[in-house]
C-alpha cells in the first residue's frame, strides 16, 4: 500500500524518511517508480513524500508508481491519457489465492501414504 504526498519541488523522492536510493537500491526498481515523470517529462518538478506498507520491494514499487500516476492526473487531468497507454494507471489485480479445507495450502494436497 502505498500513501503519497507530491509537492512541487526539485525531484526528491522520501520513502519512509528514507531516500529513493536508500530504499530501492537497485536501478530497475528507482526506473519503476520514475516512469510516470519520465512519461510526461516531468523529471524534477515535483517532490514525494511516501509511506509504503506489505509486499516486496517490487511490488512497492509498482505501488508508488501507480500513486504517483494517480497524483499526477488529479493535478492534471490532461495527463490520464499518457498514463492509461502506458498503463501506470492500472492496478494490478493479482491477489493470494485462498486455502482450501482438505488441502495444506491453495492448491498443495497433504502427502499421501500408499500404507
Amino acid at each position: 500500500m502505498a500513501r503519497i504526498y507530491m509537492t512541487a519541488g526539485q525531484g526528491n523522492i522520501t520513502i519512509n524518511g528514507r531516500d529513493i536510493k536508500d530504499y530501492f537500491p537497485s536501478e530497475v526498481l528507482q526506473t519503476i517508480v520514475n516512469q510516470p515523470f519520465k512519461t510526461l517529462e516531468a523529471i524534477g518538478k515535483y517532490d514525494v513524500k511516501a509511506n509504503l506498507k506489505g509486499g516486496g520491494v517490487s511490488g512497492q514499487a509498482e505501488a508508488l508508481r501507480l500513486a504517483i500516476s494517480k497524483a499526477l492526473v488529479v493535478e492534471n487531468a490532461e495527463t490520464k491519457t499518457a498514463l492509461k497507454k502506458e498503463g501506470f494507471t492500472t492496478r494490478d489485480p493479482r491477489m493470494v489465492e485462498r486455502k482450501k479445507f482438505g488441502k495444506r495450502k491453495a492448491r498443495r494436497s497433504f502427502q499421501f501414504s500408499k500404507r
